[in-house]
């Protein structure tokens, strides 16, 4: 039996994933998040500016069976045009004309998959795309650029089957300290940021290779 252990971390001390939840906007749309890194899952759980602790959730999923879709496996720009489905990247009448242009080229169907497995949009992902879509980063440096983000990879539990077969780990609930992993989670952030517009700002970054030129 094939099975993984994943971890959600939360400001909430019950949780209970039912298909169907979760919010449109999220990066892969509706569905569950978790982790396979512990200590992403504690600074996931204190993320937000509330001074409050959190939760981390341990769960066992059972794989047997489940279509799992690993955007490791694609091309970056197949990831970038399945986040553009679900979150905007800018506000401007270009981006949401290119941004259609872009999905209907590199997206993938992923509709007949139980679990979306891909890296995690955090701030650093907004600060890439942005630049990214106004044409100031090459693609030569894309996926370095995400790799600098520290994004960390989650799985969306997406389908029935899929949630049918996700256990929680009760017994296994733990409290996470705000000042300790709020701290670490805003540093990460920082130095990810930093690197980031270092590598934008260099001469390796020859944009030439940019957004508007991939159609």
């Amino acid at each position: 039996m094939g099975k993984i252990i994943l971890y959600h971390g939360t400001p909430n001390k019950v949780v209970t994933p039912v298909f169907g939840g979760g919010d449109d906007k999220h990066d892969y749309g509706r569905g569950f998040y978790l982790t396979e890194n512990i200590n992403l899952a504690k600074e996931w759980a204190v993320c937000r500016p509330n001074e409050e602790n959190g939760w981390v959730h341990k769960y066992e999923l059972i794989t047997d069976g489940l279509k799992i879709l690993d955007f490791q496996e694609y091309n970056v720009l197949s990831w970038l045009a399945e986040l553009m489905k679900h979150r905007d990247a800018a506000d401007s009448k270009r981006y949401r004309m290119l941004a259609a242009k872009f999905i209907e080229k590199y997206g993938i169907d992923t509709d007949a998959y139980d679990v979306i497995k891909g890296w995690r949009a955090n701030a650093s992902y907004f600060y890439i795309a942005r630049e990214f879509v106004r044409d100031n980063i090459d693609m030569d440096i894309l996926e370095e650029l995400l790799s600098l983000g520290g994004l960390g990879i989650q799985y969306c539990i997406k389908t029935e089957k899929a949630y049918s077969q996700l256990h929680e780990l009760g017994e296994e609930l733990m409290s996470v300290d705000y000042k300790e992993f709020n701290n670490k989670y805003n540093q990460r952030d920082i130095e990810a940021r930093n690197n980031m517009r270092e590598l934008v700002d260099s001469d390796v970054n020859k944009v030439t290779n940019v957004f508007s030129t991939l159609f």
